[in-house]
């Protein structure tokens, strides 16, 4: 455990003004309120605080946030008040306490609102001081490294994968790379631990294998630089399990085909010298083709710049560079907490404002519901990122796979709203066209346009997903009040009274709402009666059995939007496009999954028939266009039915292998339902194999363990 003096003398050491006395008295007063509580590493609570403090000293953030570190858990776990923190502490302290302090909650509830509740309150509290990231940040980081001493495997998993959703991408996102792969990789480690394993060992392997091979590669790199009158310092970096494994399951790569495991960091005195010593690079060896990125020209979002290329470098290893300055290297590895690195000119006190924060704040603005806003947020932290330019030349960063209707909302919103085409480079395309690097993209627009619903099914974004489900969510409003008002209408005369907005006035305390329109929209939507409205208004109102009449009109129109346009087969899995009550199959020649792009054949005698869109065997019904039907999944619908996937394996012919993969498959919540050997040699078994999974990126997910295996010598989805 960090003692008081060596935690004021790390924060001495990169700031020599620091406030002592408040560090001390920080120290000295987190240690008591926590007095004798015990972590269930067995070790004093207060050292997890410490700890916390003693990580952020490593990113040279202010004392403010030390401070913030050591009194993080003092509300939630103790007798502390915020009144005690302010008046200790300061107001400052105070908010980045609270605002650490709502974000902590999340991590005891299991209740998914409450959950998506506070987070909502967090990102509030970041917009305002990105501080208070940067020690949630480091809470979880040191929660993440003592993970094993939770007993529960279901509550380190949950752990694990809040970790993996929410703050790895939010460490990534303000630049943190080190943090971000360290809380990836444990993460990892519980959630496919296998998968982990193996690739460790295959590291360490190579790793034995190259002996002194990188330390050559740097003297002979150094050395072609310095012959060209280039300095520089070089350092190798090896990348982590999780980054290998997600690059396997991404490329659809085998372990052997990766380039980058290994990648050279090239840092030179200046950006002219980055340029340069890439010149060098490409001149001194060959280049591989579709490697070479520049950050410098246009950064990432979270600030970060450099050269990145791929050569056949030295003794012909296929390497990355990455070519940058000293301070462009210092924003890479610390992020945003470079901005608090204290230098001899004084100190830097404000960090950048990011775009993806105050579009997270917009988001927040038009979900409906706090689940809403997460499940938008998950989508606007996507960290493979598409660049785009207006026509005007200015850079819009997007997830890959976006759309025209992403890049629109992106611009303003605005100009999403009334988005009714678009051209990439010059050209008009589709709105649901995917955007590429370097598109240069012109948003048409019209003022009688609206958002379409159907945007919601190809746009990526969170903010785009966002605006259209608030669109949709208006118009099914509008329907509901005009369906209300009829239905108030009838009521009314059938007992002698004419209907108005004013007669509502005086009951609308009674139903707990504002205005007219709120109460005839919740009639349209069947959660009032025609006759409790008029029983309201007019007490002693003798009842009729004709009102139910209309009250069953209002649920039949409620029941028929949500219906209209999706079909299920006999285990409830839900497709759109097709005529409720339909009967509809899987085609075995491709076996179709969720995420998959999918077509319906109408088949004789066995009505609708799912394909994937590129199965062979849609070329029979080239000629029969009629036959065709128009349907995707329904991904709104939560859906757990377990769906038959084919895969192709080369496997090895030596012991235990069988039951390697069986062991792969399974833990990676597969089920084989179905076996076949095709080819059998002495050195390799050949079979399909049929698993039992929830969607695309599950399969995918087991694909990407099975190559991770020593036994598998190859793994591709089955056609046919």
């Amino acid at each position: 455990m960090i003692r008081q003096f060596e935690l004021v003398e790390r924060v001495k050491a990169y700031d020599p003004s620091a406030d002592e006395d408040a560090l001390n008295r920080a120290y000295v007063f987190a240690m008591k309120v926590h007095g004798s509580q015990i972590r269930l590493s067995g070790d004093p609570y207060f050292s997890h605080p410490l700890e916390v403090a003693g990580i952020l000293t490593e990113y040279k953030v202010d004392v403010a946030s030390i401070i913030t570190a050591l009194l993080h858990d003092t509300i939630e776990d103790t007798e502390t008040t915020l009144e005690d923190i302010t008046r200790l502490f300061g107001k400052g302290v105070a908010q980045l306490v609270d605002g650490v302090t709502k974000l902590t909650r999340i991590e005891f509830q299991s209740d998914q609102a409450k959950q998506a509740e506070n987070f909502r309150k967090f990102i509030l509290a970041m917009s305002e001081d990105i501080r208070v990231l940067l020690v949630k940040l480091a809470d979880r980081l040191h929660n993440m490294r003592t993970l094993h001493f939770i007993e529960k495997p279901e509550k380190r998993r949950r752990i694990a994968v809040e970790t993996m959703d929410i703050y790895a991408p939010l460490a990534e996102r303000i630049g943190m790379q080190g943090m971000k792969n360290e809380l990836e990789d444990l993460a990892f480690g519980e959630l496919n631990p296998d998968a982990r394993k193996s690739i460790l060992n295959r590291l360490d392997f190579l790793r034995e294998k190259g002996g002194d091979l990188v330390p050559r590669i740097i003297a002979e790199l150094e050395k072609t630089l310095s012959d060209n009158g280039i300095q520089a310092s070089i350092r190798g970096r090896e990348k982590t399990p999780f980054s290998v494994w997600e690059k396997m399951q991404e490329k659809d790569l085998g372990f052997e085909q990766l380039s980058d495991i290994m990648a050279f960091r090239v840092i030179v005195d200046s950006v002219e010298d980055c340029y340069r010593a890439l010149g060098i690079a490409h001149g001194a060896y060959p280049v591989v083709p579709g490697r070479f990125k520049d950050y410098l020209s246009t950064p990432k979002p979270n600030g970060y710049q450099s050269l990145h290329t791929g050569v056949f470098g030295p003794e012909r290893q296929r390497i990355e560079l990455q070519i940058r300055t000293a301070d462009m290297h210092d924003v890479a590895e610390h992020g945003v907490a470079a901005h608090w690195n204290y230098k001899q000119n004084g100190v830097s006190k404000t960090a950048p404002q990011y775009r993806w924060l105050r579009e997270l704040l917009d988001i927040l603005e038009h979900a409906e519901e706090p689940e809403e806003f997460l499940e938008h947020t998950k989508l606007e932290m996507f960290k493979d990122q598409v660049f785009c330019f207006t026509p005007r030349g200015d850079l819009i960063n997007l997830p890959r796979g976006a759309t025209p209707v992403d890049f629109a909302y992106a611009v303003h919103s605005e100009v999403g709203d009334r988005c009714v085409g678009a051209k990439i480079n010059g050209r008009m395309m589709p709105l649901r066209s995917e955007l590429r690097n370097g598109d240069q993209v012109e948003i048409i627009t019209s003022k009688a346009q609206t958002p379409s619903p159907t945007w919601e099914n190809f746009a990526v974004t969170g903010k785009a997903r966002a605006r259209v489900r608030r669109y949709v969510r208006l118009l099914e409003r509008d329907e509901y009040t005009k369906l209300g008002r009829a239905i108030l209408e009838r009521a009314f005369q059938e007992e002698g009274h004419e209907y108005s907005d004013m007669a509502l006035g005086d009951v609308l305390a009674v139903f707990h709402y504002q205005t007219a329109e709120d109460l005839c929209a919740e009639v349209g939507a069947g959660h009032h009666t025609g006759r409790d409205v008029v029983e309201a208004v007019y007490p002693g109102t003798r009842k009729r059995k004709k009102d139910s009449k209309v009250v069953a009109l209002g649920k039949a129109r409620t029941r028929l939007g949500k219906e209209q346009g999706s079909g299920s087969d006999q285990t409830g899995v839900s497709i759109k496009g097709l005529i409720p009550g339909m009967a509809m199959h899987f085609a075995d020649c491709c076996h179709p999954l969720p995420g998959d792009r999918i077509v319906g054949i109408v088949t004789t005698g066995k009505g609708v028939t799912i394909h994937t869109i590129d199965c062979e065997t849609l070329g029979e019904f080239v000629d029969a266009s009629e036959r065709w039907l128009d349907v995707s999944w329904n991904v709104g619908n939560e859906d757990n039915t377990a769906h038959v996937g084919r895969i192709h394996l080369t496997v090895l012919n030596v012991p235990g292998s069988l039951g390697d993969l069986s062991s792969v498959i399974a833990n990676n919540e597969g089920n084989i339902s179905n076996l076949k050997i095709t080819n059998r040699s002495p050195q390799f078994f050949e079979m399909l194999i049929d698993i039992e999974v929830r969607d695309v990126k599950h399969l995918t997910g087991v694909m990407a363990a099975l190559r991770a295996d020593p036994a598998i010598n190859s793994v591709e989805r089955a056609r046919g």
